[in-house]
């Protein structure tokens, strides 16, 4: 049997899952644990619990269109208000929790929540630890330590090296298990430096990577983001990654034309990493998101024929 795995977190991990969906996969997302901030950070903090937002956020984008499937992403995704403990936290993050309490396990927790949504899919975290995203950022002032996933977003500069504390989190065995066996595996889009490469800096998901034959996919973000990726060009997430992980290869780079400003730049820096571009219609007509359709349509013309 094929399987489909996705890597990233948050809302660009969420558009690659409905797209994958859209072909009729059940894929494996793996997300990131390095999540500090909101709702998340609050409950990592105070329960010492991996953060449940991007988790929570996977398994919605797997619910299928079945009855009352409309009613679940908002109950799940519903924040409370007023002012005591309970304000801003999101019910499907506190519901994750008290199955992670209950069932002593966060994977039992995650496929229960996954089996009562009737998920199309399963999610998975890469560690089971919950991780700290640092970095060296080159900035107006000078060389700065940057520390945690929220103040890293909204830091203005060059980022010259990325690390995780702790170094050597504990991976999940069953997101190891899933890459190793995987036909294809697809990357991002996503928050580049806080939600797609923290992936490869987790030992055992990196070895994983470099153990799999799978085919590897990366779908490149529709603009630079304030702050980590400010001015990024195309072809500079590729050069980012082989400056980073050398080691790692590609195969195929999926990009809209809207979001390329020099297409033999980015073609040189996929070739590098091993990669082909395949150029196409990706984004919605702003121009800001993926439009999930068409992500398919591109998805399907890069995966291995035995998954379409």
């Amino acid at each position: 049997m094929t399987s489909i795995v996705a890597l990233g977190g948050g809302h660009g991990l969420s558009a690659t899952l409905r797209a994958l969906r859209t072909l009729d996969i059940e894929p494996i997302a793996v997300v990131g644990t390095g999540d500090d901030g909101g709702s998340s950070g609050r409950l990592r903090e105070h329960l010492g619990v991996p953060p449940p937002g991007d988790l929570r956020m996977a398994l919605v984008a797997l619910v299928g269109d079945g009855s009352g499937s409309a009613l679940w992403p908002r109950v799940l995704h519903h924040r409370f208000g007023g002012t005591g403990d309970v304000e801003g936290h999101a019910l499907g993050n506190l519901l994750l929790v008290a199955l992670w309490e209950e069932t002593g396990d966060i994977v039992t927790g995650l496929d229960r929540l996954g089996r009562v949504l009737e998920a199309r899919g399963r999610v998975l975290p890469n560690s089971i630890d919950p991780v700290v995203v640092a970095a060296r950022v080159r900035t107006d002032d000078g060389v700065v330590d940057v520390v945690g996933q929220a103040r890293l977003t909204a830091t203005r500069g060059e980022i010259e090296s990325l690390r995780l504390v702790p170094e050597d989190p504990r991976a999940c065995c069953e997101a190891v298990s899933a890459i190793e066996a995987a036909s294809a595996i697809v990357l991002g889009p996503g928050s580049w430096y806080t939600s797609v490469l923290p992936h490869l800096l987790v030992p055992g998901i990196r070895n994983a990577l470099k153990r799999s034959s799978a085919k590897r996919i990366l779908v490149l973000n529709a603009a630079p983001q304030a702050g980590e990726t400010e001015g990024f060009a195309a072809h500079a997430y590729l050069e980012a990654w082989d400056g980073l992980f050398p080691g790692i290869g590609l195969d195929v780079v999926l990009a809209d034309p809207r979001s390329v400003a020099d297409t033999a730049r980015l073609a040189a820096a996929a070739s590098r990493v091993g990669a082909e571009v395949h150029l196409g219609q990706l984004l919605v007509v702003d121009g800001y998101a993926h439009h999930p359709d068409r992500l398919a349509a591109a998805l399907g013309g890069a995966l291995p024929a035995a998954t379409r």
